[in-house]
């Protein structure tokens, strides 16, 4: 995967004009491609957007204006959600239906494209109805487009995924995605390798490595085998009630962190705000760290660990945290650049 992306990189640079080389996309992925040069910087991910603030949600969820924060706060990625409407366009949206997060009641795959642009954004925190609709894929395609990654969860069968990243690729943004699946067993290694093989395209697949899946490191060392990846999402199951993770898990084992290391991959952990078993940080996620105010047990934790990567319902905190422990290094170019263009312009 990676000496494929390296050609595929290299003859793209050869026909890009030189002003555009050095955008902040560029900077970002040598990054997150060369893990072991950049250990000592810790990329953020902004779940379904920038939402958050202090515990309070703030912005409408997998918004363009959850985007547009996303990239003033200067994070890497903006992890956003696809469904489908019902004659067959792609939109941003998390939940099967209209309910939670719009004026509009029903499934999205019941309703016309045209219905769901009646529809407006709320946020979910105050209620508020926002002026913005439910966004399309091409237009969060657009507003990442020279900016900022895009990490595509996608609700729909693995078949649409290719299909999606066709549009990314139509769009010239396919670079800027990454993609991922559930790699903890043979089989969803070869079904994620199968739709890896429909994708000729410079995205990124990043396999997802659950602890209640792997037991040891032989599945951890077959998914690096399978992929060589960028990244590894890693989940740390947690019940409420039992006490906080000491370890981290079999995915933050020593062996496991020489298998990233050894592989120039990073790890990839979510801090996000999810109660009762569903927690997937140990129990050291995002409420842990802004609720009570204990970031280093919750977020210093999992960088001691040797997360590189953090995916986050507070990504304004997160990125403060992270730069007060030395953990962030500035970039070189301007976080408002489009398309490799100069801000100014």
């Amino acid at each position: 995967m990676k000496a494929q992306l390296l050609a595929l990189a290299t003859l793209s640079l050869m026909s890009t004009p030189a002003w555009s080389q050095e955008s902040r996309v560029d900077e970002i992925l040598d990054r997150l491609r060369n893990a072991n040069q950049h250990r000592d910087h810790v990329m953020v991910v902004a779940h379904r957007g920038s939402l958050w603030k202090d515990g309070e949600i703030v912005e409408a969820e997998n918004s363009i204006a959850s985007i547009e924060r996303s990239v003033r706060l200067g994070v890497e990625i903006v992890e956003l959600d696809v469904q489908k409407t019902s004659d067959g366009r792609f939109v941003i949206l998390h939940d099967e239906t209209l309910d939670r997060t719009t004026t509009c009641k029903g499934a999205i795959a019941e309703k016309t494209f045209a219905e769901a642009r009646e529809c407006r954004l709320v946020v979910e925190g105050t209620g508020e109805t926002t002026a913005e609709t439910v966004p399309t894929l091409e237009e969060a395609y657009d507003a990442i487009r020279g900016r900022i990654l895009m990490n595509v969860d996608i609700k729909l069968g693995v078949e649409e995924l290719a299909e999606v990243i066709e549009i990314a690729h139509d769009m010239g943004v396919d670079r800027q995605i990454v993609t991922k699946n559930r790699t903890g067993t043979s089989a969803e290694i070869e079904a994620a390798r199968a739709t890896l093989a429909r994708i000729p395209s410079e995205a990124i697949f990043m396999p997802i490595l659950d602890d209640r899946d792997i037991k040891d490191v032989e599945p951890i060392r077959a998914v690096y085998e399978a992929f060589q990846p960028e990244a590894v999402e890693v989940l740390n199951r947690w019940k409420a009630g039992t006490p906080l993770t000491d370890d981290g898990g079999v995915n933050f084992s020593m062996d496991a962190k020489a298998l990233a290391a050894a592989n120039d991959t990073h790890i990839w952990i979510n801090t996000l705000f999810q109660g009762g078993d569903a927690n997937i940080a140990g129990g050291r996620g995002d409420p842990l760290a802004v609720g009570p105010g204990a970031t280093h047990e919750g977020w210093g934790f999992w960088v001691t660990a040797g997360a590189t990567i953090v995916q986050t319902d507070e990504p304004e905190a997160m990125v403060a945290y992270l730069q007060s422990i030395g953990a962030r290094k500035p970039y070189k170019t301007d976080d408002t650049q489009r398309a490799g263009k100069p801000a100014a312009e």
